[in-house]
């Protein structure tokens, strides 16, 4: 079959986490801090153990509803967070608006709230991403399959989920280039339609390798 006219470059992300200094010790201080962190600041700690720990499945809680529950020992409020569906959210802004108006519920219903034992604050932190090219480039189908096998995890969690959220875009980068550029709507459909979090990047990995075929 003919190339694609836009070959498709694969990516991945170098990621650097820093602290904030925004730290937080009772809920009400967590939605004051949430409020005003950059999205970046969300991702990390929304996504980070899902990256680091790619070999675990389903994915854990995030950061915010870990804490609540460990630490503040508020487990009704720890299971509200922890039920936030990531994937349903198209950006990071949408994401975090969610995640505030939990916390500024559960403030409202409890103004003196719980405060965290010395040295248990919740930090926040920042995930700084720089995006470099790993020399994977595909033009055809059967190309895209071979770079699939040979990407890193990072560049599929990457191009399956960091990118849309990040960038606010609609539709992830392998559902956006299948359909466009070599005319497979249905794979592209189907790839779409997954959950990434109920899976490990490797998982994901054979997943969408057994959706794409083989030519």
């Amino acid at each position: 079959m003919n190339g694609a006219v836009s070959p498709f470059e694969f990516r991945t992300r170098l990621t650097v986490t820093k602290l904030t200094r925004r730290i937080a010790s009772t809920v009400a201080e967590l939605v004051e801090h949430l409020r005003q962190v950059p999205p970046s600041v969300v991702f990390h700690h929304t996504h980070h153990f899902l990256v680091q720990h790619q070999e675990l499945s389903p994915e854990p809680p995030n950061d915010f509803a870990h804490w609540v529950t460990t630490v503040l020992q508020e487990d009704e409020l720890g299971e509200r967070l922890a039920a936030v569906d990531t994937i349903r959210f198209a950006s990071l802004e949408a994401l975090q608006a969610r995640l505030v108006e939990i916390l500024e519920e559960h403030v409202a219903r409890d103004r003196a709230g719980r405060s965290a034992p010395e040295g248990e604050a919740f930090h926040f932190k920042d995930a700084v991403s720089v995006v470099l090219p790993t020399g994977h480039v595909a033009r055809t189908v059967s190309e895209f399959r071979t770079a699939l096998e040979r990407a890193s995890t990072a560049s599929i969690a990457y191009h399956l989920f960091e990118s849309r959220l990040r960038l606010g875009a609609e539709d992830n980068d392998f559902s956006r280039w299948l359909e466009k550029e070599v005319d497979l709507p249905a794979v592209a459909k189907a790839i779409r339609a997954l959950d990434p979090y109920t899976y490990t990047l490797e998982g994901l990995r054979q997943v969408l390798l057994g959706l794409v075929p083989p030519r």
